[in-house]
Protein backbone atom coordinates (compact mmCIF):
# COMPACT_ATOMS: atom_id res chain seq x y z
CA UNK A 1 0.00 0.00 0.00
CA UNK A 2 1.38 3.46 -0.75
CA UNK A 3 2.57 5.75 2.15
CA UNK A 4 -0.03 8.37 3.26
CA UNK A 5 -2.98 6.47 1.76
CA UNK A 6 -6.05 5.21 4.11
CA UNK A 7 -6.94 1.47 3.73
CA UNK A 8 -9.55 1.51 0.72
CA UNK A 9 -10.07 -2.56 1.46
CA UNK A 10 -13.56 -3.33 0.34
CA UNK A 11 -14.15 -3.53 4.29
CA UNK A 12 -12.55 -0.70 5.01
CA UNK A 13 -14.69 1.94 7.32
CA UNK A 14 -15.12 5.56 6.21
CA UNK A 15 -17.31 8.08 7.96
CA UNK A 16 -20.79 8.47 6.83
CA UNK A 17 -21.36 11.26 3.78
CA UNK A 18 -23.16 12.11 0.61
CA UNK A 19 -23.46 9.06 -0.37
CA UNK A 20 -24.27 6.89 2.31
CA UNK A 21 -27.75 5.92 0.87
CA UNK A 22 -26.24 2.89 -0.71
CA UNK A 23 -27.80 0.20 -2.55
CA UNK A 24 -26.67 -1.81 -0.23
CA UNK A 25 -27.66 -0.99 3.64
CA UNK A 26 -24.10 -3.21 4.34
CA UNK A 27 -22.86 -0.20 2.56
CA UNK A 28 -24.19 2.71 4.44
CA UNK A 29 -21.41 3.66 6.25
CA UNK A 30 -19.30 4.77 3.12
CA UNK A 31 -18.47 8.60 2.80
CA UNK A 32 -18.83 7.73 -0.81
CA UNK A 33 -19.75 4.84 -2.94
CA UNK A 34 -19.28 4.01 -6.85
CA UNK A 35 -22.16 1.63 -6.55
CA UNK A 36 -24.86 4.61 -5.33
CA UNK A 37 -26.50 5.76 -8.76
CA UNK A 38 -25.91 9.28 -7.56
CA UNK A 39 -22.88 8.89 -6.07
CA UNK A 40 -19.86 11.75 -7.67
CA UNK A 41 -17.17 9.01 -6.97
CA UNK A 42 -18.78 7.29 -9.71
CA UNK A 43 -18.37 9.65 -12.39
CA UNK A 44 -14.84 10.33 -11.20
CA UNK A 45 -14.02 6.31 -11.38
CA UNK A 46 -15.21 6.28 -15.07
CA UNK A 47 -12.87 9.32 -15.69
CA UNK A 48 -10.05 7.67 -14.28
CA UNK A 49 -10.73 3.97 -15.67
CA UNK A 50 -12.27 4.39 -19.14
CA UNK A 51 -9.66 3.49 -21.78
CA UNK A 52 -8.66 7.50 -22.40
CA UNK A 53 -8.75 8.18 -18.75
CA UNK A 54 -6.22 5.36 -18.26
CA UNK A 55 -4.11 5.46 -20.95
CA UNK A 56 -3.50 9.34 -20.17
CA UNK A 57 -2.78 9.05 -16.74
CA UNK A 58 -0.29 6.66 -17.53
CA UNK A 59 1.61 8.67 -19.98
CA UNK A 60 1.46 11.52 -18.00
CA UNK A 61 3.02 9.62 -14.93
CA UNK A 62 6.07 9.79 -17.48
CA UNK A 63 5.77 13.51 -17.24
CA UNK A 64 4.97 16.78 -18.27
CA UNK A 65 3.64 16.40 -22.13
CA UNK A 66 2.59 19.08 -24.62
CA UNK A 67 -0.97 18.17 -25.83
CA UNK A 68 0.56 16.62 -29.23
CA UNK A 69 2.73 15.18 -27.63
CA UNK A 70 0.07 13.55 -25.23
CA UNK A 71 -1.75 12.67 -28.37
CA UNK A 72 1.46 10.89 -29.97
CA UNK A 73 2.01 8.62 -26.80
CA UNK A 74 -1.92 7.45 -26.54
CA UNK A 75 -1.75 6.11 -29.73
CA UNK A 76 -5.61 6.44 -31.51
CA UNK A 77 -6.97 8.96 -29.47
CA UNK A 78 -8.52 11.98 -31.49
CA UNK A 79 -7.93 15.63 -30.68
CA UNK A 80 -11.33 16.03 -29.10
CA UNK A 81 -11.56 12.97 -26.88
CA UNK A 82 -8.11 13.76 -25.59
CA UNK A 83 -9.45 17.26 -25.38
CA UNK A 84 -12.40 16.08 -23.11
CA UNK A 85 -10.46 13.65 -21.33
CA UNK A 86 -8.31 16.37 -19.95
CA UNK A 87 -10.91 18.52 -19.13
CA UNK A 88 -12.00 15.69 -17.00
CA UNK A 89 -9.23 14.65 -14.92
CA UNK A 90 -8.59 18.09 -14.25
CA UNK A 91 -11.81 18.95 -13.14
CA UNK A 92 -11.44 15.66 -10.90
CA UNK A 93 -8.10 17.25 -9.84
CA UNK A 94 -5.87 14.97 -11.19
CA UNK A 95 -4.22 16.31 -13.85
CA UNK A 96 -2.97 20.50 -13.85
CA UNK A 97 -3.07 22.19 -17.53
CA UNK A 98 -0.25 25.15 -17.77
CA UNK A 99 -0.77 27.91 -20.42
CA UNK A 100 2.25 29.66 -20.86
CA UNK A 101 1.77 33.54 -22.40
CA UNK A 102 3.98 32.60 -25.79
CA UNK A 103 3.11 33.21 -29.26
CA UNK A 104 2.06 30.27 -30.67
CA UNK A 105 0.99 29.17 -27.00
CA UNK A 106 2.30 26.68 -25.26
CA UNK A 107 0.41 24.60 -23.19
CA UNK A 108 1.65 21.21 -20.56
CA UNK A 109 0.07 18.67 -18.63
CA UNK A 110 1.17 17.38 -15.51
CA UNK A 111 -0.13 15.19 -12.82
CA UNK A 112 -1.31 16.51 -9.42
CA UNK A 113 -0.28 14.62 -6.39
CA UNK A 114 -3.38 12.73 -6.53
CA UNK A 115 -3.21 12.12 -9.76
CA UNK A 116 0.30 10.81 -9.41
CA UNK A 117 -1.49 8.37 -6.68
CA UNK A 118 -4.07 7.04 -9.26
CA UNK A 119 -1.30 6.82 -11.88
CA UNK A 120 0.72 4.50 -9.92
CA UNK A 121 -2.32 2.36 -8.95
CA UNK A 122 -3.18 2.12 -12.59
CA UNK A 123 0.00 1.83 -13.67
CA UNK A 124 0.08 -1.62 -11.82
CA UNK A 125 -3.02 -2.89 -13.08
CA UNK A 126 -1.69 -2.16 -16.62
CA UNK A 127 1.47 -3.87 -15.71
CA UNK A 128 -0.47 -7.24 -14.44
CA UNK A 129 -2.58 -6.59 -17.59
CA UNK A 130 0.40 -7.03 -19.58
CA UNK A 131 2.67 -9.78 -18.17
CA UNK A 132 -0.90 -11.91 -18.10
CA UNK A 133 -1.44 -11.46 -21.83
CA UNK A 134 -0.42 -15.04 -22.93
CA UNK A 135 -2.71 -16.63 -20.52
CA UNK A 136 -5.59 -14.36 -22.10
CA UNK A 137 -4.88 -14.92 -25.30
CA UNK A 138 -4.65 -18.96 -24.98
CA UNK A 139 -8.36 -18.10 -23.29
CA UNK A 140 -9.66 -15.90 -26.04
CA UNK A 141 -8.79 -18.67 -28.05
CA UNK A 142 -10.05 -21.26 -26.53
CA UNK A 143 -13.68 -19.96 -26.34
CA UNK A 144 -13.21 -18.65 -29.50
CA UNK A 145 -12.35 -21.99 -31.02
CA UNK A 146 -15.30 -23.84 -28.33
CA UNK A 147 -17.54 -21.60 -30.49
CA UNK A 148 -16.82 -21.80 -34.15
CA UNK A 149 -15.91 -18.07 -34.05
CA UNK A 150 -12.89 -17.23 -36.23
Amino acid sequence: MLEGMDDISPGAERTAGPCAEAADAADADLAFNVFAKACPSRRTLEDVTGRWGSLTLGALYEGSLRFNELRRRVDGVSEKMLSQTLHSLERDGLVHREAQPTNPPRVDYELTSLGREVAERLLSLIHFVEDRMPSVLDAQQSYDVARGAR
